[in-house]
C-alpha cells in the first residue's frame, strides 16, 4: 500500500540544534531508499517540510519506519499519514463498476 507522509513541526519550548543530525537523517532516508519503502521524497516550496512516499502493508508499519529517522527520533518532526488508494474514477468511464464512495475526513493518527 502507498503511504503519503507529510511531515509536521512538534512544538518544543527551544528548537534544538540539528545540524548535527542532520547528515544522519540523509543516511536513514537513503537506507529506507534502497530497502525500497520510501519510494520518493520532497520537500514543499514553500516552507521545505518533506513529503515521503511509502511503500509500506499498512499506516502503522509505516509509522514505525518513520520513528526510525533521527528528526524523528529526537521529537523535532513527526508526520501526517495517508493511506492510499488507487483512483477508481476511470470506472465511470466504462461504466463497469460503480466507484467507492468516500467520506472525507481528517485522516486517523497512526
Amino acid at each position: 500500500m502507498r503511504i503519503l507522509a507529510i511531515e509536521r513541526d512538534l512544538p518544543v519550548p527551544t528548537r534544538p540544534d540539528v545540524s548535527t543530525v542532520l547528515h544522519e537523517e540523509a543516511a536513514r532516508v537513503w537506507a529506507l531508499s534502497k530497502q525500497e519503502i520510501i519510494r520518493d521524497i520532497w520537500f514543499t516550496a514553500a516552507d521545505r517540510r518533506a513529503v515521503i512516499m511509502l511503500e509500506c502493508p499498512n499506516a502503522v508499519e509505516a509509522r514505525e519506519h518513520l520513528a526510525t529517522l533521527p528528526l524523528v527520533r529526537t521529537g523535532v518532526i513527526d508526520f501526517t499519514l495517508h493511506e492510499l488508494h488507487t483512483y477508481d474514477g476511470y470506472e465511470r468511464l466504462f461504466g463497469t463498476a460503480e466507484p467507492a464512495v468516500h467520506v472525507h475526513a481528517e485522516p486517523p493518527e497512526y
